[in-house]
């Protein structure tokens, strides 16, 4: 029998911690990867298990590739913990992309759906802003009010927001190129240690996307929504939905509005988690975590190593 740990929180990555191989030492020892794979790539018609382990990066790294690709992965880690060790965790969430993944975890979505869903939202994306005219950057060393003024003076009539609150001093930022560049140097000016491009080639959560939000909806009305299983905060307000039509525009609103993720890791501390793990791909929640609460034992989960430790961690309780 499973049982739920109010202590415990699984956390999703999104896209940025996709790499070509990334789930090659796991798919040796764990069928359910390959499993999981096999299931998106039906509905997708497109073999995504090659696409992963193979590459290229560069069609890997297409939104409407990596999109389904992560959601795949973070799904197929989930099934290999759900198989290995009885403790659930209590809270869920995602980070952007991620929170697609949290939603499938939690029983919100059934799998299939969610990959049809991801795709969908790549493709609207990237059909919303053609490739060129929107950037991110990640801005760091400022803080949050210093960063929306930054943006709010380099716009000058176009697209430019804070939309990722990433960690104290790591904000990211994303909107017409032309403005995304003024910001830039604006930031350096007001004293950021750094001001970084993304390389990616859709200026997500800001309002730039709202067309793609508009049919990102749209899509949504053909698929059941259930009431998650645990805790899962949204990105977009910190809070749990428990509606069909909630969730719907909470993911909705997340495609052209900030990821609020400091104070999503800080809220699950608040209400009594202790031990955050980060599921899927990357490493790279992990290290945003371990800067937003310093009073948590933080884990990543990104190949059998790092799942045995999160395991180990368990079974000694």
């Amino acid at each position: 029998m499973s049982t739920q740990n109010n202590q415990l929180a699984f956390v999703f990555p999104g896209q940025g911690s996709q790499s070509v191989g990334m789930l090659a030492e796991m798919a040796e020892t764990y069928p359910d990867i390959k499993n999981t794979f096999a299931q998106a790539s039906e509905v997708l018609g497109l073999d995504l298990w090659a696409l992963v382990n193979d590459g290229p990066a560069e069609e890997l790294n297409q939104t409407h590739n990596t999109q389904p690709a992560m959601l795949a992965a973070g799904v197929a880690f989930w099934k290999v913990w759900c198989a290995q060790s009885d403790v659930r965790p209590g809270f869920m969430a995602g980070h952007s992309l991620g929170e697609y993944t949290a939603l499938v975890c939690s029983g919100v979505l059934d799998f299939t759906d969610a990959i049809a869903l991801v795709a969908a939202r790549g493709r609207f994306m990237q059909e919303a802003v053609p490739e060129g005219v929107g950037a991110m950057a990640a801005v760091l060393g400022l803080t949050d009010e210093q960063v929306i003024q930054v943006c709010s003076e380099a716009a000058q009539g176009e697209v430019c927001a804070a939309v990722n609150f990433n960690s104290p001093g790591q904000v990211v930022i994303a909107g017409n190129s032309a403005a995304i560049d003024r910001a830039m140097l604006a930031a350096k000016a007001a004293g950021a240690k750094r001001a970084l491009k993304l390389p990616v080639s859709v200026p997500s959560h800001c309002a730039l996307m709202q067309p793609a939000a508009d049919k990102l909806y749209s899509k949504m009305q053909e698929m059941q929504f259930a009431q998650p299983d645990v805790v899962l905060l949204h990105n977009v307000d910190v809070s749990v939905h428990k509606q069909a039509d909630e969730i719907r525009q909470a993911l909705k609103q997340q495609l052209f509005m900030p990821v609020r993720w400091v104070d999503t890791v800080k809220a699950m501390v608040d209400q009594g988690v202790a031990t955050v793990a980060e599921i899927g791909p990357g490493k790279i929640l992990m290290g945003l975590n371990k800067r937003i609460v310093k009073t948590a034992d933080h884990f990543t989960v990104y190949n059998p190593d790092t799942l045995n430790k999160l395991l180990e961690h368990y079974s000694n309780d």
